[in-house]
């Protein structure tokens, strides 16, 4: 019987896209609002945020699809708080739970980070460093710059569709 051998190294391309790490402490829905007005784009918020591990950490997402060039640009938080219950270990007569903070994180290689914008196409070079430059136009980012996502070994959580 002859053996059939399958080569799909054709068919799975790396999706290309465009990954910016953005550090500042003001909140989600805030700094949507202020790419918006200083990137000329139109971020809202998903109806449904990013659930990772059954509802322990969930991360906002915004997104906005480009009708002219038919990019998708999305703003995601890189930090999830979550408080769970713990028991404690005292010996005692009575069950006791003490309440415990959670840090989770979408891509726990850049733990600092705490926002990532991600942009479904690869730019040049030049206007990659043009959309830098307007976000380090606000004044609240501390600092952004870009992120090679293919060396990530969390990559798989950039996928959000």
């Amino acid at each position: 019987m002859a053996v059939h051998k399958l080569i799909l190294d054709d068919f799975f391309e790396e999706a290309s896209y465009t990954l910016i790490a953005i550090y500042c402490a003001v909140e989600d829905y805030r700094l949507a609002y202020l790419l918006n007005e200083y990137l000329k784009i139109h971020l809202k918020r998903k109806p449904s945020d990013l659930d990772y591990n059954n509802g322990k950490s969930i991360f906002s997402i915004f997104e906005w699809e480009d009708p002219k060039y038919l990019i998708t640009w999305n703003l995601v938080h890189n930090i999830c708080k979550s408080e769970v219950y713990q028991k404690t270990n005292q010996q005692s007569l009575f069950d006791s739970e003490e309440k415990i903070t959670k840090t989770f994180y979408l891509i726990p290689e850049y733990k600092q980070v705490n926002f990532f914008l991600k942009i479904d196409t690869e730019f040049e070079d030049n206007e990659e460093k043009r959309i830098i430059d307007n976000i380090l136009k606000i004044p609240q980012i501390s600092t952004a710059y870009s992120i090679d996502g293919n060396q990530l070994k969390s990559k798989n959580n950039l996928i959000f569709s």
